[in-house]
C-alpha cells in the first residue's frame, strides 16, 4: 500500500484552508480574551456579559501558536463573506486536484458538530474518517481502494478535559444528532447511550474516552453525551492536531497525530478477534502506509511515538510485535529509525 503525493499547489491550498479555518474561530469575540490556569495548564476564554452574568466561551489551550493566531485574527480586516468565498475557492481547487470528499450527509453532520463546538471542546475524530484526513496533513494522494468509505463516525475526548473546560456544546450534541435523525442505541446501562444510529440507513456515531481503570461508560459534560471508555485511547488522542475537511467552505476538526495513529493501529489490529479479520487487515494496511510515509518525512516523530508505546509495558510491546510479525517490510522500516 503506497500513495503518491499531491501537487505542490494542492499541498499549499490545503494549508491555506487549514490556517484560515483555525483563525476563523478567533474572530468576532463577544468580549475580552482571558487566561484561566487549572492544574498548571492555561486555557483561554472569550469572557462576555449577558445581563448581569459573565459567561465564558472556551477558545483553546494556551500556547505560542494560539497567541500568534489571535494576533493574526485581530490584524485581518477582510469581511467574513470574503473569507468564506476564499475558503470555498480553496475547497474547489482541492476537489479538482483529486482530494477525497465526503458525501453530503456526512459532510453536513461534521459541519453541524463543528458548529456546535464539538471539536473546539476537545472532540477528536478517530478511525477511518481520521485516516482519510491525513491526505492533507501528509500530502498523500489516497485512492478509493485505499480508503473504504465508512458510515461510522467515531469521536473521542478526554473525560478530565471535558470536566475542566466549564463550557458546553451549543446546540447540545444530542439535539444535533436528533436533527440528523439519529436515535440513541440501547446500552447495558439503561438511560445512558454512547452510540447513536441513524433511523434511515446504517450511519452510526460513537463517542469514546480513554479508560484509566475499568472500561465502561463515562460522562463527557462539555459534549453532553456519554462515552465508552477504552484502553490505549489516551495514547492515541494525546496532543491532537487540526485538520480541514474540504466540504462547502471547509470544516475544522481535530484528529490524532499521524505517528500515534499508525502505532495505535498496530495495537488495535492484534486486539481484534477472529470475526474482525477484515478490520485487522485494514488496520495493518493503514499503519503500513503511514509508517512508510512518516519514516521518510517525519522520522523523529515516528520514532518518538514508537518508543513511547514500547515504554508502556509488556502487553503494549507484545501487541505491536504480533502485528509487525505479519508486516516484515513495516517492521524493517521501524527498525531503521
Amino acid at each position: 500500500m503506497s500513495a503518491a503525493p499531491h501537487s505542490a499547489l494542492a499541498h499549499a491550498a490545503y494549508h491555506d484552508l487549514l490556517r484560515s479555518l483555525r483563525d476563523e474561530g478567533l474572530r468576532d469575540l463577544r468580549g475580552t480574551p482571558s487566561l484561566v490556569t487549572r492544574n498548571g495548564r492555561g486555557y483561554w476564554y472569550d469572557s462576555f456579559r449577558v445581563g448581569v452574568d459573565v459567561r465564558k466561551r472556551y477558545i483553546g489551550e494556551d500556547s505560542p501558536d494560539l497567541a500568534a493566531r489571535m494576533e493574526r485574527a485581530r490584524a485581518d480586516r477582510a469581511p467574513a463573506d470574503q473569507r468564506r468565498r476564499d475558503r470555498s475557492r480553496l475547497v474547489r481547487l482541492l476537489r479538482a486536484e483529486g482530494f477525497l470528499g465526503l458525501d453530503p450527509t456526512t459532510g453536513s453532520l461534521m459541519a453541524a458538530l463543528a458548529g456546535a463546538g464539538v471539536f473546539r471542546l476537545g472532540g477528536t475524530v478517530v478511525g477511518t474518517h481520521a485516516f482519510r484526513l491525513y491526505e492533507g496533513e501528509l500530502n498523500l494522494r489516497l485512492g478509493l481502494d485505499q480508503v473504504a468509505q465508512t458510515d461510522d463516525l467515531d469521536i473521542a475526548s478526554f473525560e478530565r478535559l471535558s470536566l475542566a473546560l466549564e463550557d458546553a456544546a451549543a446546540p447540545p450534541v444530542q439535539q444535533v444528532l436528533a436533527d440528523f435523525d439519529f436515535d440513541p442505541a440501547p446500552s447495558i446501562e439503561p438511560g445512558r447511550a454512547w452510540r447513536w444510529r441513524q433511523t434511515a440507513g446504517n450511519a452510526l456515531v460513537e463517542f469514546l474516552t480513554p479508560a484509566f481503570d475499568q472500561e465502561g461508560l463515562r460522562d463527557l459534560p462539555a459534549l453532553g453525551v456519554q462515552a465508552q471508555a477504552l484502553r490505549h485511547l489516551n495514547y492515541l488522542i494525546a496532543e491532537p492536531i487540526h485538520a480541514a475537511i474540504p466540504y462547502r467552505s471547509g470544516v475544522l476538526v481535530q484528529i490524532p497525530r499521524p505517528e500515534r495513529f499508525a502505532i495505535h493501529k498496530l495495537i488495535v489490529a492484534d486486539r481484534r478477534r477472529d470475526q474482525d479479520r477484515l478490520k485487522s487487515a485494514k488496520d495493518r494496511a493503514q499503519a503500513a502506509l503511514l509508517i512508510e510515509t512518516l519514516a521518510r518525512d517525519r522520522p523523529d516523530d515516528l520514532a518518538e511515538a514508537h518508543e513511547d508505546a514500547l515504554s508502556r509495558g509488556p502487553r503494549w510491546r507484545d501487541q505491536i510485535a504480533a502485528s509487525l510479525a505479519r508486516m516484515p517490510d513495516t517492521a524493517a522500516v521501524l527498525a531503521t529509525l
